[in-house]
């Protein structure tokens, strides 16, 4: 009940304005100033109900809590603060107390080895097998039409898992730059690979042609204080597989001008997807630059949709449109890191990490707009909207953040009770959540795990299991820095029967 929020800025007096940059600081230090008296400064509460109750917190919304804020609650202390708070200020408050709520919820403790362990879920009891180990941050999944499955690792490496065995690196794949979020991302085969042979990879290069100078970082250079990163940028290549292990019959699918190119190593996006039609959808994000998303004329911040030789469909939203890259999809996006269609509607689902909190589950439309760089669920200097008419909110988001990875929608037996649901990785959150789905709206999440580490990649294999990429823990007390390569394996969840 809204009830709960009585009091909430109860003794609050005017302050100076709060700019974007400081208002989620600002939003906790009103809190600890006027709030925590009464309700607390932990899940406890004070006289008062704790606001950091994630019982309440996941019973309520964000809106009713901003009504509540703003228009006071009758019949009690809570009086109106509309006139006296921005917009952005109370919902830098909602986003705080939400952030901060999360905090006070343990974690389950990491399961080194998670082979054996056995889960109860709401609808299928399972078991974690590992498939295969011996991976450094496996990025991506996908299976071969005779059961074999290509994993790509982040290093620069693809490998095929058979019989529960890895094999040695094919040879010839790209040299690839890695750092931070930057190295070898997604893989995708065609629809007809069973006749043309054709597999996609998505990795981030350095600029063709560049000179590295004296200062610049080169691949392989250790974390810590590193220099600066070569331009580097996101490409889409298609190539073969031979008998002997090797990448052969390269071909370009798509490749940003030069001048895009940029030493961040943030935000690369990165996930590729065919529709029946045989068109490839792929993903790049803004690359921390968020006005390119807003920008038609850049490729950054975009979802992409090209014939399967990189070639611009007719019907693209853009095409013909003075200076809009031709092969856009959709545009207004930060860092998407998962695409998936709904096998029943044939929607086009994307997963994409938010700034400070607001992670997104978006339903994505041909030439509709979702807002990064002017709106955002999240805290975000610069953005002080979460909504505006003309662009499209989030039909879900995550504060605080859970990272949002690959996504899939079950399909198959053995885990009937799951038909349909979007199953998302995490990788802040370290989880394997389930979606219900009924329309444009999700009407139930659970938690499959969140104990087995970061969460990058989830398929649904061809005999109906879930296959899951998983890499060992960073950031947080772990010792280790948040964007480190750890080890990794793929795992599977396999149903238990009663």
């Amino acid at each position: 009940m809204v009830l709960v929020a009585a009091g909430v800025l109860a003794a609050w007096q005017p302050q100076a304005p709060t700019t974007p940059r400081n208002r989620f600081e600002a939003a906790a230090a009103l809190f600890e100033r006027e709030c925590a008296a009464c309700h607390g400064s932990d899940s406890s509460g004070g006289r008062a109900v704790s606001l950091f109750d994630q019982a309440w917190l996941d019973s309520t919304d964000d809106d009713a809590i901003v009504t509540a804020i703003e228009n006071g609650v009758p019949d009690t202390e809570m009086a109106p603060y509309r006139d006296l708070l921005e917009a952005p200020d109370v919902w830098a408050l909602v986003q705080f107390i939400r952030t901060r709520a999360g905090s006070f919820v343990e974690a389950p403790a990491y399961v080194a080895r998670a082979d054996g362990e056995v889960v109860d879920s709401e609808r299928h009891t399972f078991r974690v097998d590992t498939v295969v180990g011996g991976l450094e941050t496996p990025w991506a999944l996908v299976f071969l039409p005779d059961g074999r499955m290509l994993v790509t690792e982040r290093r620069g490496t693809l490998r095929i898992v058979a019989n529960n065995e890895l094999s040695e690196p094919v040879t010839g794949t790209p040299e690839v730059w890695e750092r931070q979020d930057a190295g070898m991302h997604d893989v995708e085969i065609h629809p007809e690979y069973a006749d043309n042979g054709w597999i996609y990879l998505a990795y981030s290069e350095v600029a063709p042609g560049h000179t590295p100078s004296a200062s610049e970082a080169t691949p392989g250079s250790p974390p810590g204080r590193e220099p600066p990163s070569p331009p580097n940028m996101q490409v889409f290549i298609r190539g073969r597989i031979d008998d002997d292990n090797r990448w052969v019959d390269q071909e370009l699918i798509y490749r940003a001008s030069l001048d895009l190119y940029t030493s961040s190593d943030t935000h690369y996006g990165t996930r590729l997807v065919f529709d029946d039609a045989n068109h490839l959808f792929f993903a790049i994000g803004e690359r921390g630059v968020m006005e390119h998303a807003q920008d038609l004329s850049s490729p950054l911040g975009k979802i992409h949709r090209v014939n399967d030789d990189g070639s611009i469909p007719d019907d693209n939203p853009f095409v013909g449109e003075g200076a809009a890259v031709p092969s856009i999809w959709s545009y207004g996006h930060r860092n998407p890191e998962g695409l998936a269609w709904h096998p029943e509607t044939g929607a086009l689902w994307e997963s994409e990490h938010g700034p400070r909190g607001g992670d997104e589950i978006n339903l994505i439309e041909p030439g509709h707009n979702y807002g990064w760089g002017v709106i955002s669920s999240g805290i975000q200097r610069g953005i002080t909207e979460a909504a505006r008419d003309g662009m499209e909110s989030p039909i879900v988001y995550y504060t605080p953040t859970l990272a949002p990875a690959g996504i899939a929608f079950y399909t198959g037996n053995p885990f009937s009770e799951w038909t349909n649901s979007l199953l998302v990785g995490s990788l802040w959150g370290q989880e394997l959540r389930r979606l219900e789905i009924v329309g444009r709206e999700v009407t139930h999440q659970e938690v499959l795990f969140a104990q087995f580490g970061r969460v990058r990649d989830v398929v649904v294999g061809p005999d109906g299991y879930v296959y899951v990429a998983r890499q060992d823990p960073t950031g947080g007390s772990t010792g280790v820095s948040l964007t480190a390569s750890t080890p990794g394996s793929v795992i599977r969840l396999v149903p238990v029967e009663d």
